[in-house]
């Protein structure tokens, strides 16, 4: 027994050492900066984003969406995108209860997103900033690198800030679970009355009843936002040359719905008025998103926080990635001299 904890101990010792010998080996470099330009990224971006996943009260969704985004100079960016669910069963929950279990004629909505917006620059300004460049060896087998504490550089470099003011608009629809909604609300179908003022739960007489209905929202937000963008590429003596060309953007917005309606609920040829259940015009978002100056390359983003809605279901998390992400300077022109 305690030849095996000497020798547990030792390789716990050997180990620790051979990682942390790894961990605190420095060697010294040279590089040569092939460029340091933040102000110059490219124009239009286009991405496919293959998967989104989304945490919504009202409604959990997942699917796929397409995003773009135009640079104009150093004035404005605008940013078009679109989600949608790929099926009602991968992932369009109450969408998917509602043709399993829904007792009403309703007929369940696709949950859409659709957002359109611009941020201002109101002061875009660099500074003096190290850039932590990954040092790599290409002639390195995949096996070896991958068993090697990664070693950086930090190498001198100009790091871009945009303080921007964000508007844009935003219009989404999905199903709605009534009977949730109705109980978080402390309401039940005896105030939903149709213009006979007849309940729906008269009308059911007892009857088990599953309502979905549709909500249909248009949302306008303003914010602000804050971008750091960093382009350097440089060439090591040792190493495989590299580059840090990351923009990386978080926002905060307050949102306010001037249009939100929800659908009756029909039942057995009556339309029952969804107008007791309370509708919050209101919400507020922060997210953050990061992509690469890079003619191909990824990109990901999230956002969290209390989407304008039916009240007391509006709080939603959500998280996005995109492959493959698109990049143009859409400059075309060349230099043309007379023979």
């Amino acid at each position: 027994m305690v030849k095996v904890r000497v020798t547990v101990t030792c390789l716990l010792i050997w180990s620790w050492a051979l990682v942390f010998g790894q961990a605190t080996e420095k060697v010294a470099v040279t590089f040569d900066e092939l460029y340091d330009e933040p102000y110059s990224i490219n124009k239009l971006f286009i991405a496919f984003q293959p998967l989104y996943g989304e945490i919504f009260a009202t409604n959990v969704n997942a699917g796929y969406g397409l995003e773009a985004q135009y640079y104009h100079k150093n004035k404005f960016n605008i940013k078009g995108q679109f989600r949608k669910s790929y099926s009602s069963k991968f992932l369009d929950f109450n969408r998917e209860n509602a043709l399993r279990n829904s007792t009403v004629s309703n007929v369940p909505e696709v949950f859409n997103y659709f957002e359109f917006g611009g941020t201002y620059n109101i002061k875009d300004f660099d500074e003096n900033s190290t850039a932590k460049i990954f040092l790599h060896q290409k002639k390195i087998p995949r096996s070896k690198w991958a068993s090697t504490v990664a070693t950086y550089a930090e190498v001198p470099s100009k790091l871009r800030k945009i303080y921007g003011a964000r508007l844009g608009t935003v219009i989404w629809d999905a199903t709605a679970d009534i009977n949730r909604t109705l109980e978080k609300q402390g309401l039940t179908f005896a105030n939903l009355v149709n213009s006979e003022e007849n309940s729906l739960e008269t009308i059911a007489n007892g009857a088990d009843i599953q309502a979905f209905s549709n909500l249909y929202a248009t949302n306008v937000y303003v914010g602000a936002s804050l971008t750091w963008i960093r382009n350097i590429a440089v060439s090591f003596d040792k190493y495989d040359d590299a580059v840090d060309d990351g923009i990386f953007n978080v926002y905060l917005d307050v949102m306010f719905a001037p249009a939100l309606k929800l659908d009756p609920i029909n039942y057995q040829g009556f339309d029952f008025s969804t107008e007791p259940i309370k509708l919050n015009k209101i919400g507020v978002r922060a997210g953050f998103e990061g992509k690469y100056n890079r003619t191909l390359g990824w990109s990901y983003g999230g956002e969290l926080g209390y989407r304008p809605s039916v009240d007391g279901r509006g709080f939603f998390a959500m998280f996005k990635i995109a492959f493959p992400v698109f990049s143009s300077n859409l400059d075309n022109k060349v230099e043309a001299f007379q023979k």
